[in-house]
């Protein structure tokens, strides 16, 4: 049968899927007859640098006190607003510090010295993806928002690792790879071929007709909740397999090397096929330990290309004007050097956040030449020692749920941040 085929042809291609499941799938098979909806953005991209990055060789330029050993005080760059670590000298491939802030600073808005208050790579993940560090039960911002803004998109939150929990709003899919895309969009084609499929138009026509019948069987008889929401589980899925054709004019034919460039792609073509709402991209390897210099010259630039990446084509295809883009980490780099001429964990850090609505050219917050934060005042965003508070994380979702618009839906009351009101930190986003 084709369900069958298509659940082969998922394993076959090692897809993580899941479908998500409308209310409306259970209420009549003549639904089967419409059009799932088409998601016309905005798109959410979230980069994490998982295992914590060096933020004094990016955004958070010192040169003082030992804890950069690559520059001094007096070698720190400019770009309108911004100040950054020189890179251009120490990189091999990727995109420099200095490429990235004259092309982007304009769009950029950097927060220096957020507070993790825990600096272990598991909680402090959680804590900076959910907003939400005493629970396990949060979902990612990702996932609130893709459950928020498409809950009938067929792949409304894609993920490619790091910490993904959707608390249970919105299935995660994982597609890997173009190939694994191209499968799953074309699932009753053998491997996937447009040209070639398991049955003609008119068979392919006769199974869902007789699958729309057994589910209306199904809707008239009683069941257990369980067994009902399987059953609409896998017709959703069968609804979903249609839509999921929309995304085959938008794969490449080749897929880049870069591991960031292929999640830019899937996403990319999910995005313009209007079966996403949200991706999760993520490349690790960021916890230097040891040999902390050369590790982050390789891999901050390696990130950076990979935003440069995702603009570029999102440029090309004209949705850049509807993507917003987070760059972040779980955690910081400390100030000093450990015996390997590595940098162990701290629990300062930074994030940068670019495109639809966000105004660019600004820096939020500071370290202060120890690398430890100042705090901010919530209401004019300006560093203040004596009346300020430090921000943490559930501070920044809290305003990120406002920006994306959906802080009263249903969702997010059911998992509430409990920011006092005189801690929101007011037009962070402008």
């Amino acid at each position: 049968m084709r369900r069958r085929n298509f659940l082969q042809l998922c394993a076959a291609a090692g897809l993580g899927f899941s479908t998500p499941v409308a209310a409306s799938a259970t209420a009549s098979a003549d639904e089967a007859d419409r059009e799932l909806p088409s998601y016309d953005g905005p798109y959410y991209i979230v980069f994490n640098a998982s295992g914590g990055w060096d933020t004094t060789y990016l955004m958070d330029p010192k040169g003082i006190n030992e804890i950069n050993r690559l520059y001094k005080h007096g070698d720190i760059l400019t770009e309108g607003n911004h100040r950054f670590a020189p890179n251009a000298k120490q990189i091999e491939a990727g995109i420099s510090n200095e490429t990235f802030f004259a092309k982007y600073g304009k769009e950029l808005l950097v927060i220096n010295g957020l507070d993790y208050s825990v600096n272990n790579h598991s909680p402090c993940s959680r804590y900076m993806a959910t907003g939400k560090l005493d629970s396990l039960a949060y979902p990612t911002f990702a996932a609130l928002v893709a459950a928020c803004n498409g809950p009938d998109v067929p792949l409304a939150f894609l993920t490619f690792g790091n910490y993904s929990a959707t608390g249970n709003l919105v299935p995660l899919s994982r597609v890997p790879y173009l190939n694994s895309l191209n499968r799953l969009a074309n699932a009753d084609g053998v491997d996937g071929s447009t040209r070639h499929s398991y049955h003609d138009d008119f068979v392919s026509d006769r199974i869902e007709r007789a699958l729309e019948a057994q589910m209306q069987a199904r809707i008239e008889s009683n069941r257990l909740p369980r067994v009902e929401r399987s059953q609409s589980m896998l017709y959703a899925a069968q609804l979903n397999s249609r839509a999921l054709q929309r995304v085959t004019p938008f794969i490449p034919k080749s897929s880049p090397k870069e591991r960031l460039s292929r999640q830019v792609d899937i996403a990319l073509a999910s995005f313009r096929a209007g079966i996403c709402v949200s991706a999760n991209l993520s490349i690790g390897q960021f916890d230097s330990h040891a040999n902390n210099d050369t590790d982050q010259m390789k891999l901050i630039p390696e990130l950076l290309a990979g935003v440069d990446y995702l603009i570029t084509k999102a440029e090309q295809w004209k949705i850049r004007e509807k993507l917003v883009v987070v760059m972040q980490s779980e955690m910081g780099r400390t100030p000093t050097y450990n015996k390997g001429n590595g940098k162990d964990h701290w629990s300062i850090g930074s994030i940068m956040f670019m495109g639809a609505g966000i105004q660019g050219n600004r820096v939020i917050g500071a370290t202060d030449e120890e690398q430890f934060l100042v705090p901010i005042n919530p209401e004019t965003l300006a560093t203040d020692k004596q009346a300020g508070i430090r921000v943490r994380p559930e501070h920044i979702h809290s305003a990120l749920r406002d920006f994306a618009g959906i802080s009263t839906h249903r969702s997010c009351d059911n998992f509430p941040l409990k920011v006092a009101e005189e801690e929101r930190l007011k037009n962070l986003f402008g």
